[in-house]
């Protein structure tokens, strides 16, 4: 998937240069043979406007600039006498070329146009003198336009092959956070599918023993508890995976509103006081009054909830577990620091990853989805969220923006 998505990101890439260049291609093309002609045509006009008194009609300068095209004059009087003059640019030893060129000329139905096979553009007057026609020799034109055909394939494919290149890293680096995301839920379905994996089998387990008659009342009772334990296991893993998708996906009923997230803070303390009492762990605080912030007041309870709930469950018995709530410029700062075992920064950096524990031979019962439940929360009220380790103590920091 990954390869194909890099594959059609270069053709489109590569697609879009490449009608550009044509593009650009073509209107210097245009514009180069529109000069050209241009020139040609001042020039033919400057003679017409001048011939009768010119002779061999040098260093001729239409629109005050200098044209040294090689053109040729030749006027028709009424008595039929040919006068030719030219440039010293012009050969026109061969009179039956000269012959077939007039007469070519003088059969066109237009006063000006391009005589193909002579390669010469002209433009012929009728006065009251006669007529007069001049030629200029379009040679020059034709080598400047294919050199410039020339000089821009080569400059076509020279361009091409450096933005291939120049495609394949864009490729790289715009499908990367794809890659990652798809890498991540790769890994998401694999570890939901492990943790799954535990309870169905002692629920299996247990079944099949209900389902045998030489089971005994005490077995059956044992097997039935089993069934229900791992059972409620599942609900709750299942209900904090449906949370997770709902706060990802913006579904989550999130009512914001301005609350008092000092007042939160307290109360979400107060309701921890007797577990963290049973775990021997002092519950210590430090609540800053009257900071407010924009949120939805039951998803911050539940960040809470998760950072406490941690600190609980992992902090080294008999220590002291600090809580603090301060304003910091314009964001307050909720923190929840607890004396263990230190984290390694390459967990830290994996800590909020879905199912991932840093012990799991002592899990404590988590799924390790807390954390990342109270990423997205957070996130999505416009904070940040992350854990520092150091001199024997993990601290959990939360940043959100105060309102007013």
């Amino acid at each position: 998937m990954i390869k194909s998505l890099k594959r059609k990101f270069v053709m489109i890439n590569m697609t879009i240069v490449t009608v550009l260049l044509l593009i650009i291609f073509a209107l210097v093309y245009q514009s180069t043979s529109m000069g050209l002609a241009e020139q040609s045509q001042e020039l033919m006009t400057s003679v017409l406007s001048g011939g009768r008194t010119m002779g061999a009609l040098p260093g001729l300068t239409p629109g005050n600039r200098e044209v040294n095209l090689p053109y040729f004059y030749v006027s028709v009087n009424p008595f039929g006498e040919v006068t030719v003059a030219r440039s010293a640019y012009f050969d026109l030893n061969d009179g039956n070329a000269l012959a077939e060129i007039l007469l070519a000329a003088a059969e066109a139905p237009e006063d000006s146009g391009i005589l193909k096979k002579y390669n010469l553009r002209f433009s012929r007057r009728t006065t009251a003198l006669g007529q007069a026609m001049v030629f200029v020799d379009m040679t020059g034109e034709i080598s400047t336009l294919a050199s410039l055909v020339r000089t821009c394939v080569l400059i076509g494919v020279l361009s091409l092959g450096l933005f291939l290149g120049v495609s394949f890293l864009l490729a790289r680096w715009a499908v990367r956070p794809v890659e990652k995301a798809w890498n991540q839920q790769r890994q998401f379905v694999a570890d939901a599918s492990h943790e799954l994996k535990t309870p169905l089998t002692v629920i299996m387990t247990n079944a099949e023993l209900l389902g045998d008659s030489d089971c005994g009342r005490e077995q059956r009772e044992k097997s039935a508890a089993g069934i229900l334990t791992m059972a409620r296991q599942m609900r709750g893993l299942v209900e904090s995976l449906l949370e997770l998708a709902r706060v990802d996906n913006g579904t989550a009923k999130m009512e914001f509103g301005r609350l008092n997230f000092s007042q939160l803070a307290a109360e979400t303390l107060l309701l921890f006081e007797p577990v963290y009492f049973e775990r021997d762990l002092e519950l210590r605080s430090d609540i800053a009054e009257e900071l407010y912030v924009n949120g939805s007041a039951g998803h911050l309870r539940q960040v809470a909830d998760i950072l406490l709930d941690n600190a609980a469950k992992y902090a080294s018995p008999g220590g002291e577990v600090a809580v603090a709530l301060s304003r910091q410029g314009s964001h307050c700062l909720f923190s929840v620091a607890s004396p263990g075992e230190e984290i390694s920064r390459e967990d830290l950096k994996n800590i909020f990853r879905r199912f991932y524990r840093v012990d799991k031979a002592r899990s404590g019962g988590s799924y390790g989805l807390g954390l990342a439940i109270a990423q997205s929360i957070v996130s999505e009220h416009g904070g940040k969220i992350w854990a520092e380790s150091g001199g024997g103590e993990n601290t959990f920091f939360v940043q959100l923006p105060l309102d007013g």
